[in-house]
């Protein structure tokens, strides 16, 4: 009897870790909430984290490092959900939007290909405390044109993602009821 005690022990652990793991991958976990200032904001001050380029001499995308700031700056007035505001002090949000040039290397090989990343950081403009951030990554093109159209692609990303954040029912925000 005690010879089978070991093996019935470890039949019952495994059993319970099936069934426990069967009931988490049947339940998908719950959203968790946006916080409410972002749900809630009217006024943005939009910042320019900057841009890489490649070769200043030979830029891949064409518009110089500060063209990502100016598409998104004018998608977001375009939009016309949030007013954009001169300074930090008048805003509900600080949103930062940075492209950078990343340099990857593939597992196993010497050589590095580079990634172009659009970043936008969602910001307490009282506390600059991070409330959300985006992260789309583009590729270049064969050539300016197909270059310029990703790049145009990736802004759109981030402004979409944008809107879906923003756009969210107050319901998901978290209530200080007790």
């Amino acid at each position: 009897m005690m010879r089978h005690l070991p093996v019935t022990l470890l039949y019952c652990v495994f059993a319970a870790l099936s069934i426990s793991s069967a009931n988490a991958q049947s339940k998908p976990a719950p959203s968790a909430p946006v916080p409410a200032q972002i749900l809630s904001a009217k006024k943005v001050f939009i910042a320019n984290a900057g841009g890489d380029e490649m070769a200043p001499e030979d830029p891949i995308f064409s518009g110089g490092p500060e063209r990502a700031y100016n598409e998104f700056y004018a998608a977001v007035k375009n939009w016309g959900r949030f007013e954009i505001v001169g300074s930090p002090a008048e805003a509900d949000l600080l949103l930062a939007i940075r492209q950078d040039v990343s340099a990857v290397i593939p597992s196993g090989k010497g050589s590095s290909s580079y990634v172009p990343q659009f970043r936008l950081k969602i910001r307490d403009p009282k506390t600059n405390a991070l409330l959300w951030g985006f992260n789309v990554h583009s590729e270049f093109g064969m050539g300016q044109g197909n270059s310029d159209r990703n790049f145009d692609q990736a802004i759109d990303r981030l402004v979409i993602d944008l809107r879906g954040l923003v756009m969210q029912p107050q319901s998901t925000a978290p209530t200080n009821t007790p």
